[in-house]
């Protein structure tokens, strides 16, 4: 890279060397839950489980060096629906299908309605809390959680869309009620002592896919109102939240088994949209292949927000050509300033419990490597 004034580091997240969030899940965790829904251990047995290897994890997470931890969403089967169904007036649905990836299709779930969308409790609080905990004060415990837009793009399914309609009328009734329940969970998830949270979002890498702006063009849809409605209801979410309240979001382009969603396609039709939304500290944006275009997109990024560019693959575990990814994050400087960038993977290693094909060595050493790079730069 050129010669620049080093930045100096950070003190919250993201930093430099960063992570997606979850990791490959460990086989006592598989054998237990396997054990759990064939009947053969109880919750509270598999709740053991789940703490122990939890803790190994967060052990082995400050043993690398990250600033931030999770509890690598070992307690989740899916990145995103585990948390749709904590809220009242949603229950897990199985279908005759599952989401269709390039190659591979997941399990039939989703996530539908049965009443009006409320939020009373919900159980990531108190996995919150036990990864606190464990934590320490020496790194920030970090929860995640999926996107508003992911929530309401689900119920939009197609399968899901008359049990929508039959509770919700009123489009913006519905908007409005994920949104009040939403900013309910993250206020009790801060109440427990949350002061980073990561929201996942898969809606925007399907906005700029190219199959399926075909496919929407198609049905008459207007996909820049439906990109306005989800900038809109995320950020109705995260507006107003404390202040010592770190947000940031996490745009993925699917990642299920090593494989990916979609044909791909830049970030250039939804940027200005998606990174116009406030009050959110940082963009991870996935950068690993082509798919997802070059870096002009970045000029749309506010000052006082930070890109984290997923230049790694968490899909397999060959390390990168450290030479291409300085060639590239020198071409991302072009848009953004050095001092704006940090790195981590394009995504996590496991967004469903069964996992992407590398081993927990490779997903270390591939986490070291990228902290190695981020050190070489930001001395």
């Amino acid at each position: 890279m050129s010669t620049q004034i080093a930045p100096k580091q950070r003190s919250v997240s993201p930093f430099r060397y960063d992570i997606v969030g979850s990791f490959l899940r460990p086989r006592a965790l598989k054998d237990a839950r396997r054990q759990f829904q064939d009947g053969d251990i109880t919750a509270d047995q598999l709740r053991e489980v789940e703490d122990a290897e939890i803790i190994k994890l967060v052990s082995k997470q400050k043993e690398i060096g990250l600033q931030a931890v999770t509890d690598g969403e070992f307690r989740r089967s899916w990145w995103h629906l585990d948390f749709f169904w904590g809220f009242d007036g949603v229950e897990r649905i199985v279908l005759d299908q599952g989401y269709q990836f390039n190659g591979a299709q997941s399990r039939p779930e989703t996530a539908q309605l049965t009443g009006k969308i409320r939020y009373s409790s919900h159980p990531f609080v108190s996995h919150y809390t036990f990864l606190q905990k464990i934590a320490g004060d020496d790194v920030i415990a970090r929860q995640s959680i999926p996107a508003a837009a992911q929530f309401l793009f689900e119920l939009d399914r197609e399968e899901n869309q008359a049990s929508t309609k039959a509770i919700y009328k009123d489009r913006e009734e519905l908007v409005s009620d994920i949104a009040k329940a939403y900013k309910a969970a993250i206020l009790e998830l801060y109440a427990a002592g949350c002061r980073s949270i990561q929201i996942d979002d898969c809606t925007w890498g399907a906005l700029c896919d190219e199959r399926f702006m075909t496919v929407m063009n198609q049905l008459g849809m207007n996909l820049a109102e439906y990109a306005n409605e989800f900038a809109r209801l995320n950020e109705e979410v995260v507006a107003g939240l404390p202040d010592d309240l770190v947000v940031t979001t996490h745009v993925c382009r699917g990642n299920y088994v090593s494989t990916y969603a979609g044909v791909g396609g830049g970030y250039e039709p939804i940027a200005q949209t998606l990174l116009s939304i406030d009050n959110y500290s940082g963009f991870y944006l996935e950068y690993d292949t082509d798919r997802a275009g070059d870096f002009k997109p970045l000029r749309f990024l506010k000052d006082n927000q930070q890109v984290v560019l997923g230049l790694f693959s968490s899909k397999f575990g060959e390390l990168e050509d450290k030479e291409e990814i300085l060639k590239r994050i020198e071409e991302a400087t072009q848009y953004v300033d050095l001092e704006r960038i940090c790195l981590s993977p394009q995504c996590g290693f496991a967004s469903t419990e069964e996992g992407n094909h590398l081993t927990e060595e490779q997903q270390w050493r591939k986490l070291a490597f990228i902290k190695e790079i981020a050190e070489e730069i930001w001395k």
